[in-house]
């Protein structure tokens, strides 16, 4: 059956846009699989960083950022920036470099 050149055109429009969510979603996956092995130093991350983790509100955030320098990640807990449930949801995805 022809198609008309318009048929075309929105066939190629449509097919387009899928191609370009699913490369997307790949890039989001990759970026994912290569940060999920790396830590997230609580000296250096930035806000945007730092709610990426799991249950970090904006305000925990600002006072993580506001609390630097850390020695070590669990000063957040003991200086009370943030509660133990909170900081055990992220320990294993946090360090504090010097």
């Amino acid at each position: 059956q022809p198609q008309t050149s318009r048929d075309l055109q929105e066939k190629t429009a449509q097919a387009t846009s899928e191609v370009k969510h699913d490369a997307q979603a790949v890039a989001a996956g990759i970026r994912e699989g290569w940060s999920r092995d790396k830590q997230l130093d609580l000296n250096t991350a930035t806000k945007d960083q730092l709610l990426s983790l799991p249950g970090v509100t904006a305000a925990a955030a600002d006072r993580v950022i506001a609390g630097r320098p850390y020695n070590e990640p669990g000063e957040v807990v003991t200086r009370r920036i943030m509660s133990k449930a909170e900081y055990d949801k992220i320990a294993d995805q946090v360090t504090a470099k010097k």
